[in-house]
């Protein structure tokens, strides 16, 4: 049976941290060298919404492909 809407969206899960242990805040770029967060992404990660991880983790690839390009 098919859930609703609202059911689904209370089950959805959080994104995992994009955190990978290598703490280490870029003087330059003013980002973790690890995640390539920013200190503000960091540190409201746990209070974000699911909609919110989901647009850092979107700044996140950007970022990366950026780097790599």
């Amino acid at each position: 049976m098919a859930e609703s809407g609202a059911s689904a969206s209370a089950a959805e899960r959080s994104p995992v941290s994009p955190c990978v242990g290598i703490c280490l805040m870029d003087p330059a770029t003013k980002m973790c060298r690890g995640c390539q967060r920013t200190i503000d992404e960091i540190a409201g990660w746990y209070e974000a919404s699911i909609a919110e991880k989901r647009d850092i983790l979107a700044r996140l690839a950007a970022r990366r492909a950026a780097r790599a390009g």
